[in-house]
């Protein structure tokens, strides 16, 4: 990374986002600009001063008028953009059954769609320059698909294959990408969950999948809270990630990543589902007319 270098980083509001905020803010020999939707722009400006150096945006990803004009606004003013950060996303809970096209596109646009919109703003500066580097904050949600996750998994899925292309597409012209890969972060962000329409009345109402619901929300807070990896260690892992001169495509940043990649790898394939089948709470419990997994029984 050089001196002056611009960085643009997306979902600032809460968690990673928050935290590269606060950790960019203190980068001085840095230019920043941290972005946010329009309802938490005043908390931005609340917690950080703008400056010659540090700018506070406005930023819908799922709008192109929006990321076209705030690329516009920082080429204008610092004649480029070296550092990409795509953090901004959501997260709907609900099992595919009961997703409807208007959630599934509003996690799409998120989660995938808005931050490609965002590489394809930059990127032509970035290719002439023969300089630059994307950091796609990814999840290990992923590789590895969980229930009443499926949507969130399939756009994350979708985010990392594409930064997986543009590493081989822009290797030759000198432009870095990484795909950061978080597992259960010490946060509160599993209070920030959508539901679509039917998932929110199946957690109120007793329907076939309202057992999903509450024992997997609950398995996910508790796993939540006994991780290791906080926002504020994975920022600081972004920040080295920058700082390197040959940065990897990979970056696991949470032990549980670490562990699932390696799992993914050596065991077969039929092993490693039936085993993540059974780390989940009390899933032959979920319906009583549910078929038994071979070595599982009722009471695994």
């Amino acid at each position: 990374m050089e001196i002056g270098s611009v960085v643009l980083i997306t979902g600032c509001n809460s968690g990673i986002g928050a935290a590269l905020a606060r950790k960019f803010y203190s980068e001085t020999e840095l230019r920043v600009v941290i972005t946010a939707r329009a309802k938490s722009i005043a908390a931005l400006r609340g917690s950080f001063k703008e400056s010659e150096r540090f700018l506070i945006r406005e930023l819908d990803i799922t709008n192109d008028d929006n990321i076209a004009a705030l690329a516009a606004e920082v080429f204008l003013r610092w004649r480029r953009i070296d550092i990409l950060v795509n953090n901004a996303g959501i997260c709907y809970r609900s099992v595919v059954e009961h997703m409807d096209e208007e959630s599934e596109l509003n996690q799409l646009r998120t989660n995938y769609l808005g931050p490609m919109s965002l590489i394809r703003a930059v990127l032509p500066a970035m290719r002439e320059r023969g300089f630059g580097h994307i950091i796609n904050i990814s999840s290990v949600s992923g590789m590895v698909a969980m229930p009443t996750m499926g949507s969130y998994s399939a756009s994350k899925a979708a985010l990392q294959s594409a930064s997986e292309a543009l590493w081989y597409e822009l290797k030759p012209f000198g432009v870095k990408i990484s795909i950061v890969q978080p597992g259960f972060v010490n946060s509160r962000s599993f209070q920030n969950v959508y539901l679509s329409k039917k998932a929110r009345l199946s957690e109120t109402l007793e329907a076939p999948y309202s057992v999903y619901y509450s024992s997997f929300s609950k398995f996910v807070e508790r796993l939540m809270h006994m991780s290791h990896a906080t926002p504020d260690r994975i920022a600081n892992r972004i920040m080295k990630l920058v700082h390197q001169k040959n940065p990897p495509l990979w970056v696991p940043v949470s032990a549980d990543a670490n562990l699932f990649n390696i799992l993914r790898r050596v065991l077969p394939k039929g092993i490693f589902h039936t085993l993540m089948f059974k780390m989940l709470p009390n899933p032959m419990a979920w319906s009583p007319q549910a078929p038994i997994m071979p070595g599982l029984s009722k009471d695994t």
